[in-house]
């Protein structure tokens, strides 16, 4: 990695810490605490996208309130050195976004990232969101998700692969599944469970857009296709079972609570390959800071070998 390189986008958070750890703005899971979390440890967390566009002005308002509030000791001092810009990134997902709205959050709030991820009309949709954003904050920094990204995450969870990124020229790297599994997600503990549980991605998760027609989740731009870990939907699915019963059956599952999740339940899991490496629920600043030792360590080991 260009170590000028890292410093300069290092240089546009004040609080962050190389190697630069960053939690993904996962859909309604990365909230106002998580975000917070990994910025208070040096990283950058991002606020995901809400179950509807207007979520994220409660979000955000949230976050403003978690700041505010916070015993001056326990935040970072670079944090009042922001030019005024709150401490954390947000997602939008603009294909079913609403661009005057997330204008007028970003306006109000003024995070210190926006992420823009699925434009359904590709550069003209990316193009009018970083104009309308630019324009309510120009302190901000525009962030826009490429096509290849999504392969990155899927193998970017363990100490290892933060090395492996760094090594290959990463500025930073960006974690999602791996906070999945941190006790400030927003996240059902059925779920938690489940990804703590699973091994061996390449067996236990699968792309498919299954789990998304289930929930009645559609309308995606053609090329995007989550990953999940495998259940009893999938398995029937393989096995003729028909798309109504399905959904039949995932309605049902939706009222069992946390035992709707597992390798018997029948509801969406969405999470990378690499859940194998994932063995426990901690605070995303251990995370954090384990993963930024850890990768560091190895750094310094195969630089002491040249």
């Amino acid at each position: 990695m260009s170590s000028t390189r890292a410093r300069s986008l290092v240089s546009k958070f004040p609080w962050a810490s190389t190697p630069f750890i960053i939690g993904a703005p996962m859909r309604v899971m990365s909230g106002p605490n998580l975000a917070l979390a990994i910025s208070k440890s040096g990283g950058l967390g991002f606020i995901g996208p809400g179950a509807k566009p207007a979520d994220i002005h409660t979000d955000l308002a949230t976050l403003r309130g978690l700041v505010k509030d916070a015993p001056p000791s326990s935040l970072p001092a670079s944090f009042v050195s922001s030019k005024s810009l709150l401490p954390v990134g947000i997602g939008f997902q603009l294909w079913d976004g609403d661009v005057d709205s997330a204008a007028q959050a970003v306006k109000e709030y003024r995070p210190c990232a926006a992420w823009l991820f699925a434009p359904r009309d590709g550069q003209a949709d990316l193009d009018t969101w970083t104009s309308r954003l630019r324009e309510a904050s120009p302190d901000t920094q525009i962030w826009i998700q490429i096509g290849t990204l999504q392969e990155a995450l899927d193998i970017l969870q363990g100490k290892t692969r933060v090395a492996a990124a760094l090594a290959l020229g990463a500025d930073g790297v960006v974690l999602g599944t791996r906070f999945l599994a941190s006790t400030e997600a927003r996240i059902s503990k059925g779920y938690q469970q489940e990804v703590v549980r699973a091994t061996d991605g390449a067996k236990s998760t699968t792309r498919t857009m299954l789990y998304n027609q289930l929930r009645g989740t559609t309308g995606w731009p053609e090329g995007y296709s989550p990953r999940g870990i495998l259940n009893r939907s999938w398995h029937d699915h393989q096995a003729g079972v028909g798309f109504e019963e399905l959904k039949r059956l995932y309605a049902e599952a939706t009222k069992e609570g946390d035992a709707g999740w597992g390798p018997e339940g029948r509801l969406a899991t969405y999470a990378g390959a690499s859940i194998g490496l994932i063995h426990s629920v901690k605070d995303a600043g251990e995370i954090v800071s384990e993963l930024r030792t850890e990768a560091s360590d190895i750094i310094r080991r195969n630089y002491s070998r040249l």
